[in-house]
């Protein structure tokens, strides 16, 4: 187990993160939309931005990879491990959530008939999570891994932070 000391109160470990508000009060270091955090190398999670994008035509959602400038600094804006981070992070104003709480928040976001799976948060948090970590920990192993960070079309870079 990876073992991280928070700096946000009642947090000893960054699983516990889940769906939290983050420690800052600056507006100003907050996204005005919200952004999602992914591997960049992961093919899985490539896959995941490609299928979000064209489903959020009014661009709601911007994006950055974890490996990234931008998403290390919002890692660290919000208490979050900048090394060896395995979730999906969503930065929504003042609120982040990972893993199954981040992947339900963006279905919400995304409307019909995304949204019909926040069905699922009546299953246990700790249960959702056991599932997400399985495909997390072996993701690699079964969707592959690119060599460098995927590089946005021109078209829907601006949804990119870097």
């Amino acid at each position: 187990a990876q073992e991280w000391t928070s700096s946000l109160p009642g947090v000893t470990n960054w699983r516990d993160v889940g769906e939290m508000r983050s420690g800052t009060d600056d507006e100003a270091e907050r996204p005005e939309t919200p952004v999602v955090l992914f591997d960049g190398v992961c093919n899985l999670c490539n896959g995941v931005v490609r299928f979000l994008l064209p489903r959020d035509p009014a661009g709601r959602l911007r994006f950055a990879s974890l490996q990234s400038d931008a998403g290390r600094r919002l890692l660290e804006r919000h208490g979050l491990p900048t090394a060896e981070f395995d979730s999906i992070v969503l930065v929504d104003g003042d609120r982040v959530y990972t893993k199954s709480g981040a992947v339900l928040r963006i279905a919400s976001l995304l409307g019909w008939p995304y949204r019909v799976a926040t069905v699922a948060r009546v299953i246990p948090t700790s249960v959702r999570d056991r599932a997400y970590d399985v495909v997390a920990e072996h993701r690699y192993e079964w969707f592959g891994q690119k060599d460098q960070c995927m590089i946005p079309d021109e078209d829907v870079s601006d949804r990119f932070l870097e």
